[in-house]
């Protein structure tokens, strides 16, 4: 490494390690609006991923005050949320597995009351479902209509292949814009509100 500063190290706990320091961490939930409505950590706060940079300044705070974890379905995206921050130098810690691996330990998760009519589906159940929709399609139009439609199928699989290898997700970044996975600003507003107040 050259001469930049060194930057602070992501750490990742566990779902027992998170259970455990519970009551001092500061959770930050980094999946969408209608992500978080299924199901998140107790006490976690929603901000997305493509929110982190304008919460950037209560983030700080709040970890300047004690640790703070980043939690999403799988791990990646909070990942992603820990080296932001860690660029701008605040240190915060991702949960192993996410959401999912805290259900699979056996750690109950808290619903909006406003929500538990309406299961929300995971970002990376809503990519399957359009990248498969998208290769079918492009298959059938290809047989039934023209050739030329089967770019569509191999277009979508070679996305895949390039999400994969680069551990992003330009479908998931489209489909976090469409309105049932945007969060309200309000929303927004309270969890930054909520930092500063820690």
């Amino acid at each position: 490494m050259t001469g930049s500063p060194a930057s602070p190290a992501i750490v990742t706990l566990d779902a027992e390690q998170a259970r455990a320091r519970l009551p001092e961490l500061t959770v930050i939930d980094v999946r969408t609006a209608g992500e978080y409505a299924s199901g998140h950590l107790p006490g976690a706060l929603n901000i997305p991923l493509d929110q982190v940079k304008r919460a950037l300044p209560e983030i700080q705070h709040a970890a300047g005050r004690g640790a703070v974890l980043m939690v999403c379905a799988s791990g990646n995206r909070s990942a992603q949320a820990c080296r932001l921050l860690a660029e701008h130098g605040v240190p915060a810690a991702t949960l192993a597995g996410g959401t999912g691996g805290w259900t699979a330990a056996g750690h109950a998760v808290d619903r909006p009351a406003a929500c538990a009519s309406r299961a929300a589906w995971s970002m990376e159940r809503q990519v399957r479902l359009t990248a498969g929709t998208l290769v079918l399609l492009g298959l059938a139009l290809g047989l039934l209509v023209h050739p030329a439609f089967l770019i569509l199928s191999a277009g979508i699989a070679g996305g895949l292949v390039f999400s994969a290898l680069t551990d992003t997700c330009g479908m998931a970044v489209v489909l976090g814009r469409l309105p049932h996975n945007r969060p309200r600003a309000a929303d927004l507003d309270a969890a930054r509100a909520a930092l500063r107040a820690r």
